[in-house]
């Protein structure tokens, strides 16, 4: 990890915003995109326009962040992430997280599409997620020499996922009529869909849904200090008994179906911080 080129990204973004400060930010998943038309946007960037900063290679990833007012606070919103399976390092797709905390951002919220494991899940539900399993990704992001500046070198994980964070998005969830799951996520490298056997094995291991993302994050978030929410969409269903083929059309449109809920209770959770 190089600490002077995140401190270069940073100094870059800060010159761009002037006295503009963010204070909570956001990584928005595969196909839920559209969280940016409710901000109201002070300044928009490219990631290819940012020093140091990876390049989305995902064609539904637009790569740009934004940075403007949402239930009037100050955020900072990546719309399109960085994963493994795409040639990265756990250090470049974790790079931004450690941006965002040195603009000073404490809290960090995360989305993600992911396939449902719990049978009692439908497709396009709303999970928030209370927990999380990382042993099966092929690395992570704190592996290396540790930059004390940034964190502890072995980091506790007993609450990933910030308590106050899910309890009060369940109770938005419950005042808005949003129906929502709770669980436990886990991250796996990709960028293939799991087998029946690997399911079955993932649902074995005590995991309600599956994706290729935001534990590098959590796990970053976490070192650093910040506060964390994640919430999935369950855009496909991975029940071997009655497991059916899977294309990213479908999981987009179960994406999009689902992405009104989610923006609505992204809205109300950061009106209420």
């Amino acid at each position: 990890m190089d600490l002077e080129k995140i401190k270069e990204t940073t100094d870059f973004i800060k010159n761009l915003l002037g006295d503009f400060t963010p204070e909570i930010g956001i990584i928005l998943g595969t196909g839920l995109g559209s969280l940016v038309n409710d901000i109201e946007v002070e300044h928009t960037v490219s990631y290819a326009d940012i020093p140091n900063f990876p390049v989305s290679t995902v064609e539904f990833h637009s790569g740009k962040l934004f940075f403007g007012k949402l239930s009037g606070k100050k955020v900072m919103c990546m719309q399109g992430r960085f994963h493994y399976y795409e040639g990265y390092t756990m250090q470049q797709v974790v790079f931004p997280v450690r941006v965002m905390k040195l603009l000073g951002i404490q809290t960090l919220l995360v989305s993600n599409a992911a396939g449902g494991l719990n049978p009692d899940y439908q497709l396009s539900d709303l999970m928030v997620i209370n927990d999380h399993i990382s042993f099966l990704m092929p690395g992570n992001p704190l592996i290396g020499k540790n930059l004390d500046e940034l964190g502890d070198r072995f980091p506790d994980m007993c609450d990933p996922y910030d308590m106050d964070l899910v309890k009060k998005a369940l109770a938005i969830a419950d005042q808005q009529g949003i129906k929502v799951q709770a669980g436990v996520y886990i991250s796996v490298p990709g960028p293939q869909l799991e087998t029946r056997a690997e399911y079955r094995l993932l649902r074995m291991l005590g995991a309600d849904a599956v994706g290729m993302s935001t534990v590098p994050e959590i796990i970053t978030a976490r070192q650093m200090g910040m506060k964390c929410f994640g919430i999935s969409v369950i855009t496909d269903m991975g029940i071997p008994e009655a497991l059916e083929k899977v294309d990213i059309n479908k999981i987009l449109k179960a994406a999009y179906a689902a992405e009104p809920k989610m923006t609505q209770l992204i809205r109300e959770l950061i009106r209420d911080l």
